[in-house]
């Protein structure tokens, strides 16, 4: 029986490799590139069509946007968010979201649920409140009185505090 499923197995090795759906790699996957978005044109359709004012932050130049969405906030207070992510020279991602919706709303909606503050940043005069703990992503969130900010993903504190700051600094876009 084992026989008759080496010659099965040889025709399904071949029919792989003709598809180049089958690859040996012996020192594991690598990297691809960094799909590309165009931020400026992003953001500035958001700031036309959404009802609160959407910033632009100036990031340094090797943060390579790479993705941005809108999406409706679900909630007591939900509204409209827009997000934007950056992949930083170490090769975490790092994300921007501004939205209408309320602080726990918008929290609750990136987080996928309840997540309790730990902590408190102070930067560019703008309180930012940590959303952490043991294993979860860290979120850090901003009242800008006509919008809030979400920063998330993989990066480091360094890299939260860039763009925060960068965020803060930023002046909403004419819609």
């Amino acid at each position: 029986m084992a026989w008759s499923l080496i010659p099965l197995l040889v025709l399904i090795l071949f029919i792989a490799a003709i598809a180049s759906q089958c690859e040996f790699k012996p020192g594991g996957p690598t990297a691809g590139p960094v799909p590309s978005f165009d931020i400026d044109a992003g953001l500035k359709y958001d700031a036309a069509e959404l009802g609160f004012p959407i910033r632009h932050p100036e990031v340094p130049e090797d943060w390579q946007p790479n993705s941005g969405s809108r999406s409706i906030v679900s909630g007591g207070q939900g509204g409209d968010s827009s997000t934007v992510g950056f992949i930083t020279p170490a090769g975490r991602y790092v994300r921007l979201t501004q939205s209408d919706a309320g602080e726990d709303e918008l929290v609750r909606f990136v987080a996928g649920g309840a997540r309790t503050a730990t902590d408190t940043r102070v930067v560019e005069d703008h309180d930012w409140v940590v959303y952490g703990g043991e294993g979860v992503e860290a979120l850090w969130v901003s009242d800008f009185g006509d919008v809030r900010i979400l920063i998330g993903g993989s990066g480091d504190e360094a890299e939260f505090t860039t763009l925060a700051t960068a965020a803060g600094r930023a002046e909403p876009l004419e819609p």
